[in-house]
């Protein structure tokens, strides 16, 4: 189907199992995004405040270390607005293909200077439940998206997303059940590519890519803020704040930008 991504884009995608794609969200989008990621470490140092639907994945500490938000959006109405923004929308539903989509993860990603988070190899199908009764896998490459936006300078020493390009051809692999990250025999680092991000920019892979990040070693924060979209269909298992699944539509009659700088976000 048609959308914002190139023939070339989509060719990538298909080769590589992801995709850079620059400038997707403006400086004043971005802005944002980095206020309401302020807004998230507040209230991770609040034990009593209110946080909706999110869930906080942290560490015990003064302050302490956030690993993740999960369904952010249930605790900031900005996250909530520009995770389901029309732009995110079309990259997703071109790659998958279909106008209808249902939105699973909305996570605020965190790795502060020295905090140690890391993401071990891992494909985003082992925790979507691939291969049991809670996934069916509608399209037979995982039925499944995730989108990446850096709100901060993402380069090699502050953890930078990692891939191995066309991982995602062999398909699921054997994990480690109680981690759900792959087992060291499974995964040959060679070849790793850690794609530089700048604020805005949004970096796309499919289920079975295989991925993962090692910890921030510089002295600025590395920021992201992911976004997860599966065919209808797909998935049978509760998540936070999601239920089965937000339904997003692709409004047709709005067609997507390639959103250029300039252009300032609304709704």
């Amino acid at each position: 189907m048609r959308g914002p991504l190139t023939e070339t884009q989509m060719a990538r995608f298909a080769r590589d199992g992801f995709l850079v794609v620059p400038r997707v969200f403006p400086t004043s989008a971005v802005a944002q995004l980095s206020a309401a990621f302020g807004r998230l470490v507040e209230l991770a140092r609040d034990p009593d405040a209110p946080t909706g639907t999110a869930r906080f994945v942290t560490d015990p500490g003064d302050p302490p270390r956030i690993h993740r938000v999960v369904w952010c959006a249930g605790a900031d109405p900005t996250l909530d607005r520009l995770g389901r923004h029309p732009r995110l929308v079309a990259i997703a539903a071109q790659l998958l293909d279909s106008p209808l989509l249902d939105q699973l993860i909305s996570q605020a990603h965190f790795k502060h200077p020295g905090d140690g988070v890391a993401f071990p190899w891992h494909q985003d199908s082992a925790h979507r439940r691939h291969g049991t009764p809670a996934w069916t896998d509608v399209d037979g490459r995982g039925s499944f998206v995730e989108l990446a936006l850096a709100i901060d300078p993402v380069g090699p020493d502050n953890g930078p997303l990692r891939f191995l390009p066309g991982s995602h051809r062999a398909g699921p692999r054997p994990y480690e059940p109680d981690t759900r990250t792959l087992a060291p025999e499974h995964v040959d680092p060679r070849g790793a590519v850690a794609p530089a991000l700048m604020p805005g920019d949004l970096v796309a892979f499919g289920a079975f890519t295989v991925h993962g990040s090692e910890a921030n070693t510089s002295d600025r924060p590395r920021r992201m803020f992911l976004n997860g979209f599966a065919l209808p269909g797909a998935n049978h298992r509760p998540y936070p704040g999601a239920g089965l699944g937000r339904r997003v539509v692709l409004d047709a009659r709005r067609p997507p930008a390639s959103a250029p700088p300039a252009v300032k976000l609304a709704g």
